[in-house]
């Protein structure tokens, strides 16, 4: 009973309808709320909402929506583009308009199911490194973000006729680090950080795909960096196949991401700190965005 008259506030709140408005309007703001429902027309909790201004591209909100479905915002007047997201579903995209002191009633969004993308046929299929891309983003100890890629790296995709047992295989030439500073470059490659010297590749292999739903995988795998090899997940997504590049041969696309913990990997930011070291912080996160080729007798060698 109380829980159900809980709820029954919470939702006249968020219509904004009398008195139970449980957060003051600033002068000259607006509110808007929706309630994101699942293609069965339940309430969705934890769907990712962004509110971007139209004018400015900027994200002005940005949050998760609670047990029952809603998410609420006070904005400045303007208009909105507002994107739902969730696992396994299409994202949502919608315009609103919000006027000075006006609270909108909740708008209801739908997700549908994702639409499912025709698998890459099985066979072997080799990246492009032309058209793929191995990055990371790190935040500088107390100041901003380090953002890096690495420039040398091979590897490939085994396509198995059950794609949970696909395989994929990644070395990258720990050498090749760069994050448009020398300086910082090479204390990276120092014994400090990725001990290239010791250390020449970062190797990735992985042991199983995992259907998440819609476009949404999870790859498993093992990660060698710096002598120590730890067990890590990939959150995938397959972006689909095409014809095209060098003589219109097929190719297969998809971005992959993970947060590593650098501890994981004996590289010991805590003692550096000690000794004066700040040059990036505990965790890193990894993005991997691919583009492989189809090989075969006529599909031509992948440039160096």
């Amino acid at each position: 009973m109380a829980l159900g008259l809980l709820r029954r506030r919470r939702s006249h709140s968020a219509s904004g309808a009398g008195p139970g408005l449980s957060v003051p309007l600033p002068a000259g703001a607006g509110r808007y709320g929706c309630e994101v429902v699942d293609p069965m027309g339940q309430p969705m909790a934890g769907v990712e909402v962004t509110v971007t201004a139209l004018d400015s591209h900027r994200v002005v909100a940005q949050g998760t929506t609670d047990p029952y479905g809603l998410f609420m915002a006070t904005l400045p007047p303007g208009s909105y583009s507002v994107m739902a997201v969730a696992e396994g579903l299409t994202p949502s995209r919608n315009s609103v308009d919000v006027a000075a002191g006006a609270v909108l009633p909740p708008e209801r969004i739908a997700l549908l199911p994702a639409r499912q993308l025709e698998l890459p046929p099985s066979g072997t299929w080799l990246f492009d490194p032309p058209h793929t891309a191995i990055r990371f983003i790190a935040k500088h100890v107390g100041m901003a973000h380090v953002h890096g890629r690495f420039t040398r790296f091979r590897g490939g995709i085994s396509i198995a006729p059950d794609m949970a047992d696909s395989q994929v295989s990644v070395r990258i030439d720990a050498s090749s680090i760069t994050t448009g500073n020398r300086t910082r470059d090479n204390h990276l490659r120092s014994a400090d950080f990725l001990d290239v010297e010791r250390f020449p590749y970062i190797d990735f292999n992985s042991t199983r795909f995992v259907y998440r739903g819609g476009s949404r995988w999870t790859l498993n795998g093992t990660l060698t960096m710096h002598g120590t090899s730890r067990s890590v997940g990939l959150d995938t997504t397959y972006l689909g196949t095409v014809n095209g590049g060098y003589e219109q041969e097929l190719r297969c696309a998809a971005l992959a991401r993970t947060e590593l913990h650098r501890e994981d990997f004996t590289l010991n930011w805590r003692s550096m700190l000690a000794r004066g070291i700040a040059v990036v912080g505990p965790t890193v996160q990894l993005e991997l965005d691919v583009q492989a080729m189809y090989r075969n007798a006529e599909t031509p060698t992948p440039p160096e």
